[in-house]
């Protein structure tokens, strides 16, 4: 009986030693808690069907770019990421730890759309270049843009665009 406790004792001691070595990683836990905190701002993009409204948060600095929507495993439709590369240049973008496959807008620094990435591949370390200067990127859920007929020439109207 004595031996059975024993192994008993044992085998919780070693489960509960396991929980304690492999806890979520924080990287996943922060992005969680920044995602469910993030603050939204309205978005409109002028297409020839009409006005599309958006809430998306605006990545500013290169911290936030970095992460932008790692380790995400859903957004609403009607959101979105705003990327700020504060000023006119070729960019790229990949989709590393990136779980949601995504539509990239490439947008000019009066507010024109240049260029769509459309379905963009989860997970993929492929870069996807802007194909030209601009100053902001606009990820949204893959298949939105054609949906919604969001093409190129398409005007985003967001107060970055003003004031530049």
């Amino acid at each position: 009986m004595r031996s059975l406790f024993r192994t008993a004792r044992a085998a919780a001691i070693a489960c509960l030693a396991l929980t304690a070595i492999a806890p979520v990683p924080a990287v996943v836990a922060q992005a969680a808690a920044r995602a469910a905190t993030a603050k939204s701002e309205p978005l409109t993009i002028v297409t020839k069907a009409g006005p599309k409204r958006f809430d998306v948060e605006v990545m500013r600095d290169d911290a936030a770019r970095a992460r932008g929507l790692m380790f995400r495993r859903h957004m609403a439709a009607d959101h979105g990421m705003l990327f700020d590369f504060e000023q006119d240049q070729p960019v790229t973008m990949w989709m590393k730890n990136t779980y949601l496959p995504l539509d990239m807008v490439f947008i000019r620094p009066d507010g024109t759309i240049s260029r769509i990435a459309a379905d963009t591949e989860p997970l993929s370390t492929a870069i996807i270049p802007s194909g030209g200067p601009v100053v902001a990127v606009l990820e949204l859920n893959a298949g939105t843009a054609a949906k919604l007929g969001i093409a190129p020439g398409d005007r985003i109207e967001h107060g970055m665009f003003k004031a530049r």
